[in-house]
């Protein structure tokens, strides 16, 4: 249990942007110890991702163009989790509009901070099994790529620095670690 001296106090607040994706604050703020200090802060609702693991153990990732890092990237099906939404419900919709797949197991792995030196998104992590084909759905300004990997291949390419986003990196070594693997 925290106490008031286990927390910044806000000496100012600004809302600098509201988007549909993420809002971005600047604060002005005394952490614990009496450090004062400015402070932006991206704020974002959560969101969700999941690792398909079919019955054979075979892996489901997507790829598709990351504009913030220039790349196409490998990753988790994944994305924001809309109000009125559960953690569940979320990583259940991602994965039928991202790769078709209807999961009847959601194994919850791990929930955390991406990236907590400047944003508060807090990532929910499934495991999914029991897969059903169902059709896609991709939004409109998505281009995703689904490809099925052996964990030896995707072993590989984390190896060969194909996969290097955090989720994806987190999830596949967490299935890795899996007794019987």
């Amino acid at each position: 249990m925290s106490d008031d001296r286990s927390r910044a106090r806000v000496l100012r607040h600004e809302r600098v942007y509201s988007g549909k994706v993420l809002d971005l604050d600047v604060d002005e703020v005394e952490e614990p110890g009496g450090i004062l200090g400015r402070r932006e802060v991206v704020r974002q609702r959560g969101s969700v991702a999941a690792l398909p693991v079919h019955e054979d153990g075979r892996v489901v990732l997507v790829r598709q163009y990351r504009y913030a890092v220039n790349e196409q990237v490998w990753e988790l099906p994944a994305g924001r989790i809309d109000p009125g939404e559960t953690p569940e419900q979320g990583t259940r919709r991602e994965l039928e509009e991202e790769v078709g797949l209807r999961p009847r197991s959601l194994e919850p792995l791990l929930v955390f901070w991406t990236t907590p030196g400047f944003c508060d998104e807090v990532m929910h992590l499934f495991r999914a099994t029991e897969l059903e084909s169902v059709p896609p759905r991709p939004e409109a300004d998505e281009s995703i790529e689904a490809a099925t990997f052996t964990l030896a291949e995707a072993r590989e390419m984390i190896r060969r620095g194909e996969v290097r986003e955090g989720k994806t990196l987190v999830a596949l070594l967490l299935e890795l670690q899996r007794p019987g693997r």
